[in-house]
């Protein structure tokens, strides 16, 4: 355990988890062992400048890798979006810190032993409170020539990659593959024709056309009540017609033996 405080006015200190880094060779290329320092508890506001100022005084700090949780390090992806995308820290992380010599680690493990160590010092100081929030605040104001032109590169790459897509399929277009399959693709013999605005109104007349043909005559509530109503007294109207025929037949019943 490492004891760390934030600042020299703290007086509870933090506690930081480190151990020599040990995995399978060849497994995690990223972290070699022997030269990688695994910290465990990291607090949001200890950053890789941090730990990498942190453990400075051990060695000559090689990298900084912090993680949301332990587990091999993945291959890095391109550089993210600056205005999209942005990943915002919410609790507690672990940290893989890599030196150049092996000496390093040892020399880290053995800072234990040495009193609490300062995240955040005056030549060096970490933001937190009202200051982190303006920075945040002013981190997020847009620049639009930095968007547009992060945008502009964007659609470029798409288009590319959009016409180097057209092109692999116009040339297999045709072309049988080993077993003698022809690929059908999307365009075939008859490509749709682009979209006018005649031809847009066209459409939308005939879904107006066709949902006019499908309303239903009774279409409010009240309507529905009104001929549920006027049909519940046609039946009643026509039973008790049918009641006075069936009466009349009895009344008018002779016997007729012959």
């Amino acid at each position: 355990a490492l004891a760390v405080k934030f600042g020299a006015r703290q007086r509870s200190p933090h506690c930081l988890l480190v151990k020599e880094h040990q995995v399978r060779e060849g497994a995690d290329t990223a972290h070699p062992p022997r030269r990688t320092l695994f910290v465990l508890n990291v607090p949001p506001y200890c950053g890789p400048e941090s730990l990498s100022r942190l453990f400075s005084r051990c060695g000559h700090v090689q990298s900084v890798d912090i993680c949301d949780k332990p587990g091999p390090a993945e291959k890095k992806e391109k550089p993210t979006s600056k205005f999209f995308n942005r990943k915002t820290v919410t609790g507690f992380q672990v940290a893989y810190v890599v030196f150049r010599k092996p000496a390093g680690v040892q020399a880290a493990k053995a800072l234990s032993q040495e009193g609490p160590l300062l995240i955040s010092t005056e030549s060096h100081p970490v933001k937190t409170g009202i200051s982190k929030w303006i920075a945040s605040y002013e981190a997020s104001v847009v620049d639009p020539k930095e968007l547009k032109a992060e945008v502009d590169a964007y659609m470029q790459d798409y288009d590319k990659k959009m016409a180097e897509e057209e092109a692999k399929a116009a040339e297999e277009e045709g072309v049988p593959d080993e077993e003698g399959w022809v690929k059908v693709t999307r365009k075939g013999r008859k490509p749709g024709l682009p979209r006018t605005e005649a031809a847009n109104l066209r459409v939308l007349e005939k879904e107006k056309q066709k949902r006019a043909r499908k309303e239903l005559l009774n279409f409010y509530a009240w309507q529905h009540r009104e001929t549920k109503r006027e049909h519940i007294a046609q039946l009643r109207k026509k039973f008790e017609e049918d009641k006075q025929r069936i009466a009349l037949m009895r009344a008018q019943r002779k016997f007729r033996p012959y």
